[in-house]
């Protein structure tokens, strides 16, 4: 399961920061306009562009018309709202690790509660898992806006920019906890313990400035 969670992580991770290469191999394409590079924004995120773009798994050979591109308005509106949702129960489960993983780290491995607290921690390590995976994919492969945003720095962008920093500390933070297996002594506890904190720092800074624009 966890390298399955690790895989999916990863492939997220990989996603996101390859966004801009993909732009710009896109800026570099020589074509005649058409009414479908009219219609689609110039830039879009690589799994944007595999869903939604002229040849997308979504469009099934069909011409893209300003119709179709108002009903991605509203599947994209769902398909954020669910985005934003996820991200709070996400949230909620990062604060219940930080609850339950300080208790964890803190208990020694022959106190009675000792397992009791690993059960929760996994389990919430689990659930936090899940809803950060999809609240990741709800983002991802959102259809894109009809125009691109203007450049410079604005809520949008600082999202966007913490977003890569928690989906590299989520990897991190499993790769990790795989290495460390249960090991109350490993010498990569401290190293989990500021990935986890830094992930749910930053998870938190994001969901904080998206409200600011």
């Amino acid at each position: 399961m966890k390298k399955i969670v690790l895989f999916f992580l990863f492939i997220i991770l990989f996603t996101s920061t390859h966004a801009q290469t993909d732009s710009l191999l896109n800026s570099l394409q020589t074509s005649t306009p058409t009414q479908t590079q009219e219609i689609l924004p110039k830039k879009m995120l690589f799994t944007q562009r595999l869903a939604w773009g002229e040849h997308g798994f979504m469009r099934g050979n069909k011409t893209i018309t300003p119709d179709m591109r108002e009903n991605d308005m509203k599947i994209r509106r769902k398909m954020l709202v669910a985005h934003q949702i996820a991200g709070i129960a996400t949230l909620g489960g990062f604060i219940g690790q930080a609850i339950v993983g300080p208790k964890l780290y803190n208990t020694p491995r022959t106190d009675p509660n000792y397992n009791n607290l690993k059960d929760t921690h996994e389990l919430l390590a689990l659930t936090v898992n899940t809803t950060y995976s999809f609240t990741a994919l709800m983002a991802l492969f959102a259809p894109p806006p009809m125009v691109n945003r203007d450049k410079g720095l604005s809520a949008i962008r600082l999202h966007k920019w913490l977003a890569v920093v928690h989906l590299a500390g989520m990897l991190a933070t499993n790769i990790l906890a795989a290495q460390i297996d249960g090991d109350p002594n490993s010498k990569l506890l401290p190293y989990h313990r500021a990935a986890a904190y830094t992930t749910f720092a930053s998870f938190a800074a994001a969901m904080i400035v998206i409200k600011l624009k």
